[in-house]
């Protein structure tokens, strides 16, 4: 199986500061993650690295192929699905929603006078439709719920058939029922076999949809615990890397974590 996110060592030290330290990390095409840590953890700044937006310290990271420092990064990133809040709030409130999700094929947000043909609106539709929000299309960005705002995001994210899907807190807030339904729309993608290899981040147990294979915990930007979901999802490692005793329900394919 081929590594689509390979780090050997890698850090990234900002200001005398280290977010992130010494991780070694491969992701395989087929590998569903989840990344969870307290705040400060360097969740984010991992995810700036494997979104090939700022190059390691020390170590070597390997993305899809080549490695930072001696690939054109202009020519990874749109290999690269990405959500996040801070792309969100680049996205133009007047936008129409097909627009949003099309224009990620050049790359840009908000429509200017570039031309898409009829396979790229089709891509476009068809992905609205994946994740049931197809009724939204002739919306505006700035009108949907924030919940609706994430899944159009998601599918803006996978319009270039990207090799390597990042969600950055995708749940990050939605209501109880925003929340749940953005969770089994995740669900489905990472239980589908054609989806791209898929990194999830996120503080919250609560938050990782069926489907996933693989976790990864991070605490003051080392890790804790990495490997197979079940192997390394459990109550003494959540203990750790939150610094609270922690007890640990799954159900269904979903999960719960309480303090004792």
């Amino acid at each position: 199986m081929a590594a689509v996110v390979d780090l050997a060592g890698v850090s990234i030290v900002r200001n005398g500061s280290t977010l992130i330290n010494d991780i070694t990390w491969e992701v395989d095409e087929s590998d569903r993650w989840v990344v969870i840590g307290p705040n400060g953890a360097g969740k984010t700044t991992l995810l700036q690295v494997i979104s090939a937006q700022i190059h390691p310290t020390d170590g070597v990271a390997g993305l899809l192929g080549e490695v930072l420092g001696t690939v054109d990064v202009f020519e990874l990133r749109p290999r690269i699905g990405l959500t996040s809040a801070a792309l969100a709030e680049r996205i133009p409130r007047s936008e129409r929603v097909h627009d949003v999700v099309v224009s990620a094929s050049y790359a840009v947000v908000g429509r200017w006078r570039e031309q898409y043909d009829e396979l790229d609106h089709e891509r476009a539709d068809e992905l609205l439709a994946q994740l049931h929000i197809e009724r939204l299309a002739d919306r505006t960005f700035g009108t949907l719920s924030e919940g609706e705002r994430k899944r159009v995001q998601i599918a803006r994210a996978l319009m270039t058939d990207p090799e390597l899907l990042l969600l950055d807190e995708p749940a990050a807030g939605l209501d109880l029922a925003g929340r749940e339904s953005l969770v089994n729309a995740l669900g489905e993608l990472a239980q589908d076999q054609y989806a791209p290899a898929m990194v999830l981040v996120t503080h919250h147990v609560e938050e990782i949809p069926s489907g996933v294979t693989h976790a990864m915990l991070l605490k003051e930007g080392s890790i804790v615990a990495a490997g197979p979901l079940r192997e390394t999802l459990t109550a003494d490692n959540l203990t750790k890397t939150f610094d609270l005793e922690l007890t640990l329900v799954e159900a269904d394919g979903r999960w719960t974590a309480r303090a004792l």
